[in-house]
């Protein structure tokens, strides 16, 4: 399914921009902080007697400089909630669609047999992705494929969450393919944390937890000035950071105590690869979790480890967890940066820039703890797939082109084009009516190469399912350092020489069965056909 009109991303803004006004205000729905504020968590929302049961609207709005925003908010205003919930609980998502309808552009998606939800796409059309769960992609389920709901519909999601869940850091956000990253950039994101990585990793029990979502969205100032401009501003739990001043947003700390950090990369293109520094020195961040799975939890031990790292890069999808030192004096100049990205000739500038200043004092925060160790590590789920031979071999590669118009015509250069191929099969740019490009049987084994034929970093990601990276550029990584993850950058080719690949193992042994995608999760990429269907087969 393509749309005729062309130019979806630009066209559904153009037109909701018009409508948003006439639904709610920014004061309404959608509320933003002022550049400079303090970060403040996110609202929290837990569950109870196994179930967690939220009703969510879906909002847009426009900025003071015209910027569209788009928002999942509870009915009594609390915005993007953090969903708290434990391994076997049942998450149940009533989802009101409250964007205006916008005539003019539509688009029937395929049988009807096949749809979830209404069978008309229009500019208005909005569903979830539950990122990192493994849970099933049936229809009112994870299911991305064929999930539309329209202006003025509830749609209901209800998602088990497998009791051998690992406990960490998710998220949720829409994926309606060719419109992914407007929705996402306009601020539709929030997280879910599975509880209990302090019986995991006993290191954090007790400690305050900060929870950081971090964001992009269209730069606020992109004219008359001079410098490395990013392509996109960011934001922190929706304070902004505006280029090319960076005012800064405000976190306060206990002096000399330590707290356990989630931070999420929510943002639809932007790059980060975080890092503290105090009077300008790194700091050591001992990293707890890696995208919701404790690190070192699945090599039999069932125990996790701490990894120090002095920075630790988060392309857009993944998730860090991990414990912070405050400074001990008041007069210590303390930020959180993103270093500089080298994304590659054909890659968004992601400069260096400052994303908030730590300030510390006496006082106590008011963090919500962790609580002590509750019981005993469980088997987790990946434990022994490092340690098994794949059923299957399969080689991917990103790859993106121009096609230029003919020499007799006046029509300008195609836009870009963005792939994932499957070695021995034609390129082709995503459809949700195409049939899947890997066919995989439920209780196997596959290990994955994943070349990149471009020149930018590619981001991959599958549904349903985590991977094991094994090796990066044909260099394998060690046993000691093996993380189950579900998002992965892939190094930028750069025109000469091999092609630059990560190895990773795909463990289908899981409950998960039906059809599910796989892409970049830069999402102007994702959205301009960078993706592509998978069929796990179920037993027999």
């Amino acid at each position: 399914m393509t749309w005729s009109a062309g130019g979806l991303g630009a066209a559904i803004i153009t037109l909701l921009t018009l409508a948003a006004p006439n639904v709610a205000t920014a004061a309404e729905v959608c509320a933003r902080y002022k550049a400079g504020s303090e970060v403040s968590p996110p609202p929290e929302l837990f569950s109870k007697n196994g179930v967690l049961h939220v009703a969510l609207n879906y909002w847009t709005t426009v900025d003071d400089v015209g910027r569209t925003l788009f928002c999942y908010q509870t009915p009594d205003g609390l915005e993007s909630p953090t969903l708290h919930v434990q391994p076997g609980d049942t998450i149940q998502i009533d989802l009101t669609n409250m964007v205006p309808p916008v005539g003019g552009m539509s688009e029937t998606v395929g049988r009807s047999s096949k749809v979830c939800g209404s069978k008309t796409m229009t500019p208005s059309s909005i569903n979830m992705h539950f990122h990192g769960l493994n849970i099933s992609p049936k229809c009112h389920s994870d299911e991305t494929i064929r999930t539309l709901v329209n202006s003025g519909q509830t749609f209901t999601y209800k998602l088990k969450i497998p009791a051998n869940e690992p406990p960490g850091l998710y998220w949720y956000h829409p994926h309606v393919h060719e419109f992914a990253s407007p929705a996402v950039q306009g601020g539709a994101t929030g997280v879910i944390v599975v509880d209990g990585i302090e019986n995991i990793q006993p290191a954090v029990a007790g400690l305050p937890q900060r929870v950081l979502v971090l964001r992009d969205e269209p730069l606020r100032n992109s004219i008359g000035y001079v410098g490395p401009a990013p392509f996109w501003d960011v934001s922190v739990n929706y304070v902004p950071v505006p280029y090319p001043n960076y005012p800064q947003p405000i976190i306060k700390m206990t002096q000399g105590t330590k707290e356990f950090w989630r931070v999420a990369n929510a943002g639809a293109n932007t790059i980060l690869d975080l890092e503290v520094d105090y009077d300008g020195q790194p700091q050591t961040l001992e990293v707890v979790g890696l995208d919701g799975v404790p690190t070192g939890s699945q090599d039999g031990t069932r125990q996790g480890k701490l990894v120090p790292k002095k920075h630790i890069l988060l392309p857009p999808a993944a998730r860090v967890e991990f414990i912070l030192t405050a400074p001990t004096s008041a007069d210590t100049k303390a930020f959180l940066i993103t270093r500089n990205i080298e994304g590659g000739p054909a890659s968004d500038v992601n400069p260096r820039r400052s994303m908030a200043q730590i300030v510390t004092s006496g006082a106590a925060t008011r963090l919500p703890r962790l609580p002590k160790t509750t019981q005993p590590p469980r088997k987790q789920r990946f434990e022994d797939a490092a340690n098994l031979k794949p059923d299957v071999k399969r080689k991917l590669y990103f790859w993106e082109t121009q096609f230029p118009a003919g020499k007799r015509s006046k029509k300008p250069v195609e836009p870009p084009k963005f792939f994932i191929v499957t070695e021995g099969k034609d390129a082709h740019v995503y459809s949700p009516d195409d049939p899947p490009d890997i066919i995989a049987k439920k209780g196997t084994i596959e290990d994955w190469t994943i070349e990149n034929h471009s020149l930018e970093v590619h981001d991959f990601h599958i549904h349903q399912v985590h991977f094991l990276v094994l090796e990066v550029n044909g260099k394998k990584v060690p046993a000691g350092e093996h993380q189950w993850r579900d998002t992965y950058q892939v190094p930028y080719w750069t025109g000469d020489g091999p092609y630059p690949s990560i190895k990773v193992r795909m463990d289908f042994r899981g409950a998960v069965a039906g059809d599910f995608v796989y892409h970049c999760h830069i999402l102007d990429h994702e959205d301009r056909g960078m993706m592509a269907i998978i069929r796990v087969l179920p037993k027999g």
